[in-house]
């Protein structure tokens, strides 16, 4: 396995698990929100970092899973600057 798919694959995760935590943040101040949608979007979240960080482990070229360790990085930034 090449480096780089590791490098790339840690980055995601990290970036990924906060986008998790503010996705699961944001729906628990929603009003009308109750625990079981919060796990709800927790989990679907969770699944499809999980799958991302598979498919960039694996089968992803290095320009796309570059592109989409950016896109989940500026993701993260934006989503923090606006809370």
């Amino acid at each position: 396995m090449e480096g780089w798919r590791v490098i790339a694959t840690v980055l995601l995760a990290v970036a990924g698990f906060v986008i998790v935590l503010l996705t699961m943040a944001k729906t628990r101040d929603r009003a009308g929100a109750t625990s079981g949608t919060v796990a709800l979007n927790g989990v679907i979240a969770f699944t499809a970092l999980v799958v991302l960080c598979v498919l960039t482990l694996t089968v992803l070229p290095a320009t796309a899973a570059w592109i989409l360790v950016g896109l989940v990085g500026a993701t993260v930034t934006v989503m923090l600057l606006a809370s």
